[in-house]
Order: C-alpha cells, then sequence, then structure tokens
C-alpha cells in the first residue's frame, strides 16, 4: 500500500510539472500559422455546391437603396482620409439627379457646402465650407438615356485632433437643411506603435443580395477603415444584365457604338453604403467598371465626381493614384487604368512617394490597385501583367509588405513572392474581388484540366498585352502550371471581406470572413499573422533579385529555417507529452482502483 501511495504521488507531480507543458503545447498546434512558417504548401478549398455561385441585383425601389430624405437635406454622406490624421474629407448629395433624353444640370451655387462639428455631442465649435459639383452621362443614341447628378459636396476638415472622436452635421445652415448628427474618429498620429484598429478590405463589390450579407458581416466587424479594391457599383452592368448577371449588351442595345451605365446605381449605391461611410472613412481606387466610357472620349466621371481621396494632399494630383498613412502604416493607392510605364506620371510620383517613406515612423507599406499580378484562376489570368513588369521591382526593392487587389471574383492569398519565385522578402499578395457582385463567384483555375486559357484571352481594358510562358519552375517553357502554383499559398471560390489588425510595427493579422461564416460562431475562412523582417528584407534595398528562391532552395529554407524547425519541434513535445500523459493516466487509474 506505501508503494501504492508513492506512486500515486509520483504520478500527481508528474502531472503537476507536465500536464500543463502539454496544454501548452496543444495549444500551440492550435495556434494560428505566421507567415515565418512559410512558404506553405498550396492549399485549394473548392466551390461549396450547396452555396448559390451569384444572386440577382437589388432592385431599385430595395429600402436600402431608396432616398430617405428630402431635397435639398444631405444623402449618401461619405468620409475620406485625408493624408494625415489632422484631415477628413466629408462629402454628400443633395437634390435630385435626372434621367431622361434631355436633361438640365442643377446649379450647384444654389446650395451651400458646410460641415458643423466639435468634440462634444450637439455642440459644434467649428464650421468650414467646400466645393460643389454636378455631373453628366450622355448617350445621344436610339434607346439610351441620359443622366444628370444632383449636387455633390465635398469638404476638408483641417486641424483635427488625432485619434479624436468627432460629432459633425453637413447641409446648408442657410436654408436649415443641415443632416442629423453623425460621428467620427480620425486616425492615431503616424508611429510605430500607433495603428487603425481595424481595417476592412473588399472589392467588385455591386449591389445584390450577396451584396448585402457582405456588407453586414464587415459591420458586425467593427472596422475603423475600409480598403474598397475597385469595382463598385457596378452601374454599367445593370441595364445590361438586366439584374440578372447574364450579359448580352447587344441583344438590348444593338444600334449603340458604347455601353450605357444605369447612373441611378451610383445614388442606390451611396444609400446602401451610408450607415458605414457616414461614421468611418472609405478609401477607394478605380476599377474597370468605373471607366464608364461616354461621348466625347469621357470616362471615369462617376468615379471622378463622386469621392474625394487626398490626391493633392500627397502630391500625386490624380484621383487614380495617390497615398496617405493611418497611425503606422503607409498606404499606396495604385492605377490599372491610367499610364503605369516606367516614363509615366504615375511611376514617377510613386517612386518619390515610397522614396520619403520613413520605416521608422510608418513601419508598415501597403499597396492597392484593382487587377492582381498573381492570379491562378482562370479569369483575368496574366491580364495585367504589362503592369507588374513595369512596377513590381520598384515596390520590392522598397519592401512593401503586403498588396491587396481585387477583379477575380474569388479568393486567394499567394505566399512572398517576387517575378513568379518564392521569395521571404516579397509582399504577401491577396486577392478579394469577392465582394458579392452580379458577376457570380469564379471557381475555374488556370492549372485545372482544360481551363488553361489561351493567349488570346484576358485583354485588359487598358494598357498592352505581355503574357508569357514561365522562364523556370515545375511550369517551365508554359504558360499555365499543371498544379496550383508554388506562389499560391490558399484560394477558395467564396463572397466574402478580409479584416486587417496591425498588431505591433512587425506582426499584422489577416483574416478572411466568408458570407457563410457569418452564421458560424468564430469561424473564418483563413488567417495568418503577416510577420515583417525588416532585418532581414530592408538591408539591402535595391538588389532586386539577390533573394529569390524556389520552395527547395537554400535561400528560401535558411530564411525560415528556425521558424519551421520550431513548429516541427513543438509537435514533437506535444506528440510527446500527450503520449506520456495518456500513460500516466492509465497507470494512475489502475494503480488507485487495485490500491
Amino acid at each position: 500500500m506505501t508503494c501504492a501511495k508513492h506512486r500515486i504521488a509520483a504520478h500527481f507531480v508528474l502531472l503537476f510539472f507536465f500536464f500543463p507543458a502539454a496544454m501548452v503545447a496543444a495549444a500551440e498546434e492550435e495556434r494560428i500559422p505566421t507567415t515565418l512558417d512559410g512558404p506553405f504548401r498550396p492549399a485549394t478549398r473548392r466551390f461549396d455546391p450547396s452555396l448559390r455561385r451569384g444572386s440577382d441585383d437589388l432592385p431599385m425601389n430595395h429600402p436600402r437603396l431608396a432616398k430617405k430624405v428630402r431635397s435639398p437635406f444631405p444623402e449618401q454622406i461619405a468620409l475620406a482620409a485625408s493624408y494625415s490624421p489632422t484631415s477628413m474629407w466629408v462629402s454628400w448629395v443633395t437634390g435630385d439627379a435626372q434621367i431622361g433624353k434631355n436633361v438640365t444640370p442643377m446649379d450647384p451655387s444654389t446650395v451651400a457646402s458646410e460641415v458643423w462639428y466639435g468634440e462634444e455631442s450637439g455642440k459644434y465649435s467649428f464650421v468650414k465650407g467646400g466645393t460643389a459639383t454636378v455631373y453628366s452621362q450622355l448617350y445621344p443614341f436610339e434607346g439610351l438615356l441620359n443622366y444628370t447628378s444632383a449636387i455633390i459636396h465635398h469638404v476638408r476638415l483641417e486641424g483635427l485632433k488625432p485619434g479624436k472622436r468627432y460629432y459633425y452635421k453637413c447641409g446648408d445652415s442657410s436654408l436649415k437643411v443641415l443632416s442629423k448628427e453623425h460621428t467620427f474618429e480620425t486616425f492615431p498620429s503616424s508611429g510605430p506603435n500607433m495603428y487603425p484598429r481595424r481595417i476592412a478590405v473588399v472589392g467588385d463589390l455591386g449591389l445584390t443580395s450577396n451584396t448585402t450579407t457582405t456588407i453586414d458581416h464587415l459591420s458586425q466587424n467593427d472596422p475603423s477603415m475600409i480598403l474598397m479594391v475597385g469595382d463598385l457599383s457596378y452601374a454599367n452592368q445593370y441595364l445590361t444584365t438586366g439584374g440578372k448577371g447574364a450579359s448580352c449588351f447587344s441583344c438590348a442595345f444593338p444600334d449603340a457604338p458604347i455601353r450605357e451605365t444605369y447612373q441611378p446605381r451610383w445614388d442606390g449605391w451611396g444609400r446602401f453604403m451610408e450607415p458605414l461611410t457616414s461614421k468611418i472613412p472609405m478609401m477607394v481606387i478605380e476599377g474597370n467598371h468605373e471607366i464608364e466610357p461616354q461621348v466625347g472620349g469621357m470616362s471615369f466621371k462617376s468615379y471622378l465626381t463622386r469621392f474625394s481621396v487626398p490626391s493633392e494632399e500627397c502630391g500625386s494630383n490624380s484621383s487614380f493614384y495617390y497615398s496617405f498613412n493611418a497611425g503606422g502604416v503607409h498606404f499606396i493607392m495604385l492605377g490599372a487604368y491610367v499610364d503605369y510605364n516606367q516614363t509615366g506620371a504615375q511611376y514617377a510620383w510613386l517612386k518619390a512617394d515610397l522614396h520619403q517613406v520613413d520605416r521608422q515612423v510608418t513601419p508598415w507599406l501597403v499597396a492597392t490597385w484593382h487587377p492582381p499580378w498573381y492570379n491562378s484562376y482562370s479569369s483575368h489570368y496574366q491580364e495585367f501583367e504589362c503592369m507588374r513588369q513595369e512596377m513590381e521591382a520598384l515596390l520590392y526593392q522598397h519592401g512593401v509588405d503586403i498588396v491587396f487587389s481585387g477583379h477575380v471574383h474569388a479568393y486567394e492569398r499567394m505566399n512572398s513572392v517576387f517575378n513568379y519565385t518564392l521569395d521571404p522578402c516579397g509582399p504577401v499578395y491577396i486577392t478579394v474581388g469577392d465582394g458579392g457582385n452580379i458577376e457570380q463567384i469564379d471557381i475555374d483555375h488556370a492549372d485545372d484540366p482544360g481551363k488553361c486559357p489561351s493567349t488570346s484571352d484576358n485583354i485588359p481594358e487598358f494598357g498592352g498585352v505581355c503574357h508569357l510562358n514561365f522562364s523556370s519552375g515545375p511550369a517551365k517553357g508554359k504558360f499555365c502550371w499543371e498544379q496550383q502554383p508554388e506562389w499560391s499559398a490558399f484560394r477558395e471560390s467564396s463572397f466574402g471581406h478580409g479584416i486587417l489588425e496591425v498588431i505591433n510595427s512587425t506582426y499584422a493579422l489577416w483574416t478572411w470572413h466568408r458570407n457563410q461564416d457569418i452564421y458560424g460562431e468564430n469561424s473564418r475562412g483563413d488567417q495568418i499573422y503577416i510577420v515583417r523582417q525588416p532585418e532581414l528584407c530592408l538591408m539591402n534595398i535595391g538588389e532586386v533579385t539577390s533573394r529569390n528562391c524556389s520552395r527547395s532552395s537554400p535561400q528560401c529554407s535558411s530564411s525560415n529555417q528556425c521558424a519551421s524547425q520550431g513548429v516541427q519541434y513543438r509537435y514533437l513535445f506535444s506528440l510527446l507529452m500527450i503520449g506520456s500523459l495518456c500513460v500516466i493516466l492509465g497507470d494512475l487509474w489502475k494503480t488507485m482502483f487495485s490500491w
């Protein structure tokens, strides 16, 4: 019996010391992975056939698209960040748009552009004026209708305190047509320990039933900023598809030389988004659905007129590309549908903008443009290869950490990559073109049998064609891989949005939320810590090709060797501890009963 007591005591000692270690090891196995654990073996989660690939457009009389105020009270209220946290743009619309054969533009001078604001609810210590404008979308062809907008107002608030909550109303005080009170919080000051709370990333949104799920889900995640990566309202699809997603423009308008866009969809989209955009800034970049050509060679009128961006503040002087700071993150928004060549104005601005970034103040460098450079889906495959060849080296030299794009209506996260080669210092490219638009989800991959596009497919709506065959690796000499490319870490065909939470100067948590996850507790589509390695990657800026590697090369393996070995050791340790725990518990059980 004494021996049995000793054995029991010994087992309790073992449990006391080793059980916590075993539990820690088990918890480590369930931890969120980091990019230091990569490069990851490519993984695909196929489209769930129990879900619908798409949904119909919301009708114009849908409650979330309908006008809720009488004219000239403000509506479609939206915030946009300026270059620094001491400034904020406020935009809104007053009056009524017109659509028909004969339309007369409104006079913007008939309604003032004022924002009344202060640090306490109901007390507006400051007032700022701004500008007002209108635009027209003209189609002098049989069967097509002209449009002229309501009055669009833009006011830039200045002298704000970083990280401070403000309360505001907008409108015209002389006409007694001010909006109800809204509120916003400015970004924190730039610094290595100051970051926005949550950054929502979404693209290719549209106005469908899937869109409502995306935005409702996004709202539940309570972001402090929205990064909209292009293709916003899909106004150019509404009449073309009849709201059903099957494009047949020539069937409806066989004699029209250009494609009509149904501009009232922009007004519906502004109303749909107002509950979010009136309280958190939304930063936009143009996509192909914003081109909207009309007579006289004009394009992008809706995008250029409706949205405020800090183009003057950042020195780009173009709404097609600009930059801004949000705490310790420097964001670069690039235009894929304007000149991106190395001899052009955008490239010159980008080079200057990158040169002035102080990584001690804004450690994180995040870039955004609409069409992805890295994409393993059949849709838009290698479509903007020319842009990649012009700009990728410059972004790599300056250590861009993350790139967000849309255009492809699915989700894909890449391993760190540069020039189609795994590279621990390359950006993490993420495609989030799955906001819910009318064109349905993309499900075909270029590496699926029979799904590789031809080189005559996927012609860009702007720029040249630079389709290429791969010059190295498993796909050498081929236009498409025969299996998921090694630079593609994870892909899935589902609608959704992403949330970026920057933790500190080297760690940021990225979570992709699928629309179906709104119904599941703590369900995630994809989640990973993106880890910066400035000691490895920023020491030799300018050595563009020195760190290229493939999965098996010593450059890649050595850069992440410690992290990979750590994961392996923790795995073995957890197996050992759990096995030992089972033996101890079994022995203890038998000993107690035999005693």
